[in-house]
Protein backbone atom coordinates (compact mmCIF):
# COMPACT_ATOMS: atom_id res chain seq x y z
CA UNK A 1 0.00 0.00 0.00
CA UNK A 2 0.97 3.74 -0.97
CA UNK A 3 -0.52 6.33 1.41
CA UNK A 4 -1.00 9.95 0.75
CA UNK A 5 -0.76 11.87 4.38
CA UNK A 6 -1.04 15.18 5.85
CA UNK A 7 1.11 16.24 9.20
CA UNK A 8 0.22 19.07 11.46
CA UNK A 9 2.66 21.66 13.40
CA UNK A 10 0.92 23.37 16.16
CA UNK A 11 4.35 24.65 16.61
CA UNK A 12 4.45 25.99 13.27
CA UNK A 13 1.14 26.33 12.44
CA UNK A 14 1.99 24.78 9.34
CA UNK A 15 0.26 21.39 7.49
CA UNK A 16 2.67 19.33 5.54
CA UNK A 17 1.44 16.52 2.41
CA UNK A 18 3.85 14.00 1.54
CA UNK A 19 3.29 10.25 0.40
CA UNK A 20 5.34 7.14 1.64
CA UNK A 21 5.01 3.22 1.66
CA UNK A 22 5.67 2.62 5.30
CA UNK A 23 2.97 5.64 7.15
CA UNK A 24 3.82 4.56 11.09
CA UNK A 25 7.75 4.59 10.00
CA UNK A 26 7.43 8.06 7.75
CA UNK A 27 5.78 10.00 10.59
CA UNK A 28 8.37 8.83 13.16
CA UNK A 29 10.67 9.95 11.06
CA UNK A 30 9.18 13.24 10.67
CA UNK A 31 9.14 13.50 14.44
CA UNK A 32 12.68 12.67 15.03
CA UNK A 33 14.10 15.61 12.88
CA UNK A 34 15.15 13.02 10.33
CA UNK A 35 13.23 15.15 7.76
CA UNK A 36 15.46 17.90 7.54
CA UNK A 37 12.33 20.13 5.66
CA UNK A 38 10.13 19.30 8.37
CA UNK A 39 12.77 19.04 11.61
CA UNK A 40 12.01 22.86 12.95
CA UNK A 41 8.12 21.95 12.94
CA UNK A 42 8.21 19.12 15.94
CA UNK A 43 6.19 17.73 16.88
CA UNK A 44 3.89 16.62 13.83
CA UNK A 45 0.38 15.62 14.38
CA UNK A 46 -0.99 13.20 11.50
CA UNK A 47 -4.34 14.75 10.89
CA UNK A 48 -5.12 12.48 7.45
CA UNK A 49 -4.45 10.06 5.37
CA UNK A 50 -5.20 8.35 2.38
CA UNK A 51 -4.27 4.63 0.96
CA UNK A 52 -3.91 3.67 -2.49
CA UNK A 53 -2.53 0.21 -4.03
CA UNK A 54 -0.58 2.17 -7.00
CA UNK A 55 2.06 4.27 -6.23
CA UNK A 56 1.38 5.87 -9.43
CA UNK A 57 -2.01 6.87 -7.90
CA UNK A 58 -0.71 7.90 -4.80
CA UNK A 59 1.96 10.17 -6.34
CA UNK A 60 -0.97 12.05 -7.90
CA UNK A 61 -3.30 12.61 -5.74
CA UNK A 62 -0.15 14.10 -3.40
CA UNK A 63 0.56 16.68 -6.41
CA UNK A 64 -3.24 17.14 -6.08
CA UNK A 65 -3.49 18.51 -2.75
CA UNK A 66 -0.48 20.60 -3.06
CA UNK A 67 -2.71 22.78 -6.03
CA UNK A 68 -4.41 25.05 -5.63
CA UNK A 69 -7.75 22.95 -5.93
CA UNK A 70 -6.20 20.39 -3.78
CA UNK A 71 -6.10 22.90 -1.36
CA UNK A 72 -9.51 24.41 -1.39
CA UNK A 73 -10.59 20.72 -1.29
CA UNK A 74 -8.61 20.19 2.08
CA UNK A 75 -9.79 23.40 3.27
CA UNK A 76 -13.68 21.61 3.12
CA UNK A 77 -12.43 18.38 3.75
CA UNK A 78 -10.59 19.10 7.34
CA UNK A 79 -12.50 21.97 8.20
CA UNK A 80 -13.60 21.37 11.88
CA UNK A 81 -9.29 19.47 12.08
CA UNK A 82 -7.86 22.55 11.14
CA UNK A 83 -10.41 24.93 12.79
CA UNK A 84 -9.55 23.16 16.08
CA UNK A 85 -5.88 23.73 15.44
CA UNK A 86 -6.19 27.38 14.62
CA UNK A 87 -4.29 27.24 11.24
CA UNK A 88 -5.61 29.44 8.48
CA UNK A 89 -6.89 28.33 5.92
Amino acid sequence: MFYVYILYSTKLRKKYIGYTEDLRNRVEQHNSGKVTFTAKGRPWQLIYYQAFVSKLDAQEEERFLKSGKGRERLKILLKHTLQENNTPP
